[in-house]
């Protein structure tokens, strides 16, 4: 093991690398989808660079609509991918599930996308309204 593998950040230090809140990072301790790696001697929670990943991914698929059980599906295809010796049989149901998930945010994608634009069109129109009445 690296010493990147083995390096432990307590949570406050993971709630700052993921922008996620403390809470959200307990919470999705308890709903079994991000467990510490580890716990210091006074029972802090203690995490790894392999963590901060895993909530790196939640954190992204959250704004996109995806539920806890989505989540903890694409973790768990990740992981079967991660495992050395998984059986051919798990990779392919595991590329399955990513795949469906990279096209299923691929459409969140196109979503943001035009509500973006809606949000921009009516920024200019709000803006040409106030510049139009600022003579007043």
């Amino acid at each position: 093991m690296t010493a990147n593998e083995t390096e432990h950040f307590q949570i406050g230090e993971v709630a700052a690398a993921t922008e996620l809140s403390v809470k959200t990072i307990r919470h999705y301790d308890d709903v079994g989808l991000v467990a510490p790696s580890a716990r210091s001697a006074g029972g802090f929670r203690l995490y790894t660079r392999a963590d901060i990943d895993r909530l790196l991914v939640i954190r992204r698929m959250k704004p996109l609509g995806f539920t806890l059980d989505d989540m903890r599906a694409l973790l768990a295809a990740q992981d079967t991918l991660a495992l050395p010796d998984a059986h051919d049989h798990e990779r392919h149901a595991a590329l399955i599930i990513i795949t469906e998930f990279r096209s299923r945010t691929e459409d969140a994608c196109g979503k943001l996308e035009r509500q973006l634009e809606y949000a921009r069109e009516l920024t200019a129109q709000l803006a040409d309204q106030i510049s139009a009445n600022q003579r007043i």
